[in-house]
């Protein structure tokens, strides 16, 4: 029996339910929740649990990475990565080349103190003008009174608290210095009080300083924070890969999950263009379109394209009726039906192959057998067209029986 839904607390409860009813009966759960999942294998041996964000997630790490990598699993003693070469599927020990790991090192680097949020670029120009006005005055007092370096930030203290420096000390020139200085200090100190108070009232997925920042290079840009999203956001940053995540629904429930994980998220419309460039999308790795909506992701890929037409796009689709054929999508990305690969997973499993993956190679879906073989996957071509066969990543032929290295 398959259980395949969306809420892990009544796939759990079905879960429970078959195993009391019919004992040792062959089960496939759909959770997302590693802890539940855990937790239900633990206590019913005959199940296996997965869910379309695990199915999914090495296909789309890959092509998120490199174009000629199938998937990317990540496991205890290393990454794997799958490879088509010369009609074979080969299984090689992975790493992320260090250019690609040197960059979005930069990239992170260079978004400290860079706030995407209008409220946290209000606060951070209120505190600069602050310091600019302390060391201005400390400055003055050391070099041209010449005040010993306490007494100076004492004084340069005061001018900023609008206190002003104690009468009788200092020349007219710097006494008018610090009347000005302070006058200035009540406007930046009225600039960084606003910031500082839109930030603690409303909760922000984003950082000013730390890992929820907004990369400006080499990272990856994942539109959709669904569950596969989300998947996608953690195991990028397991590998050292810069990531930021758009969501356009402020109260999606994935937000505050993502904001524990350390996951930086943007809460906008990923379809405007402005939007996409403050990402830095011109300077971006990849980007994946994985929301729920195919329409959507399709429309977030254009703009992307618009935007930098050589940016490596990977996109979900084949779930609404209007693009059931991906195969048109390829002009535009590199395209992953989820649904077809859950349904080859979960097939796989019931028929006891015990699966370890499943990814695409073009138009055609292969299953990692326990064995170690790989397995064409059959599946109903949902077209009606005959079309040519199609090409294998970096060919011009279609493969020929699926043979394991």
């Amino acid at each position: 029996m398959a259980i395949l839904l969306d809420d892990d607390v009544r796939s759990l409860r079905y879960a429970l339910a078959v195993e009391h009813i019919y004992p040792n009966v062959a089960l496939v759960v759909a959770i997302f929740d590693r802890t539940v999942a855990e937790q239900l294998e633990r206590v019913v041996s005959n199940c296996r649990v997965t869910s379309p964000a695990d199915v999914a997630a090495p296909a789309l790490l890959a092509a998120c990475l490199q174009p000629d990598l199938l998937a990317l699993t990540r496991t205890p003693a290393g990454d794997v990565g799958a490879r088509w070469n010369a009609g074979v599927v080969s299984l090689e020990p992975y790493r992320v080349p260090r250019s690609l790991r040197y960059r979005a090192r930069m990239g992170r680097i260079r978004g400290q103190l860079r706030p995407h949020d209008g409220s946290s670029r209000i606060m951070l120009t209120g505190l600069a003008g602050l310091l600019a006005v302390l060391l201005a005055d400390f400055v003055w007092s050391v070099a041209l009174r010449r005040r010993p370096p306490v007494e100076a930030l004492f004084e340069a203290a005061r001018t900023v608290s609008a206190v002003g420096p104690a009468s009788g000390h200092g020349s007219n020139a710097y006494m008018m210095f610090s009347a000005a200085a302070m006058l200035v200090t009540v406007v930046f100190t009225a600039v960084f009080t606003a910031g500082m108070v839109d930030r603690l009232l409303a909760p922000r997925p984003l950082s000013i300083v730390g890992a929820r920042t907004v990369p400006r290079a080499g990272h990856v840009v994942v539109v959709g924070l669904g569950q596969v999203g989300l998947r996608l956001c953690t195991e990028l940053q397991a590998l050292g890969i810069g990531v930021v995540a758009v969501e356009r629904d402020p109260t999606a429930p994935n937000l505050r999950l993502a904001r524990a994980l350390g996951v930086p998220v943007v809460v906008a419309d990923a379809t405007d263009k402005f939007v996409l460039r403050k990402l830095s999308l011109q300077h971006a790795q990849a980007m994946a379109a994985v929301a729920s909506n195919d329409l959507d992701n399709i429309a977030v890929s254009v703009a992307a394209r618009a935007v930098t037409p050589k940016l490596r796009v990977v996109i979900r689709a084949g779930d609404h009726e209007a693009i059931a054929e991906t195969r048109s999508l390829f002009r535009i990305g590199i395209v992953h039906d989820l649904n077809a690969l859950s349904t080859a997973y979960s097939t796989a499993s019931l028929i006891g192959l015990r699966p370890r993956g499943v990814f695409a190679l073009g138009n055609r879906i292969l299953v990692e057998c326990g064995d170690g073989g790989f397995a064409q996957w059959p599946q109903a071509d949902r077209c009606g067209h005959s079309p040519e066969a199609d090409p294998d990543p970096g060919s011009g032929a279609p493969p020929p029986a699926v043979r394991p290295r």
